[in-house]
């Protein structure tokens, strides 16, 4: 159901502001370089003030990311400036290190949806939403029930 108030959702679902990043590393001399520089940066992360949480992905063969999550994009600006993110950041740069990377910052719309147990409002319980969110130039969206959003199956 439509909601604005995620206070009971998990600490990933009450954030607001998320960092997507990626390192594309030269081969596995480096990232094997890395474990030596890895857990500091994650502590600092996991103590920063505004840390939600984060996931780490792989990308066949030598591409490590990190998907993080902060309460707000203060936060995430700020850790992004301690002298662990900064250390490796210098250490990525250095030539031979790494080929490539990229780093997005996302912030979420105040607007979402829950349900269950980590519906703010009651009624706690679960329940898809009646319509879903109007595209642009549409005055409502279809029904979530209705058989025309669901896609036609090709098979026999």
């Amino acid at each position: 159901m439509r909601t604005k108030d995620f206070s009971s959702a998990p600490d990933i679902g009450q954030a607001t502001a998320e960092f997507v990043g990626a390192t594309s590393f030269a081969g596995p001399i480096s990232m094997l370089r890395l474990t030596r520089r890895w857990p500091v940066l994650v502590r600092k992360l996991q103590s920063a003030p505004g840390y939600c949480g984060h996931r780490v992905w792989y990308r066949f063969p030598f591409t490590l990311g990190t998907i993080a999550f902060f309460s707000d994009r203060e936060s995430l600006l700020r850790f992004a400036r301690s002298p662990e993110h900064a250390a490796i950041m210098r250490w990525v740069m250095r030539p031979g290190i790494a080929y490539g990377g990229f780093i997005r910052i996302y912030e979420a719309n105040a607007s979402g949806y829950s349900s269950g147990v980590w519906r703010a409002e009651p009624p706690k319980v679960m329940r898809h939403i009646d319509r879903f969110t109007p595209l642009p130039g549409e005055s409502a969206g279809p029904a979530v029930g209705a058989k025309s959003v669901r896609p036609e199956s090709k098979e026999p």
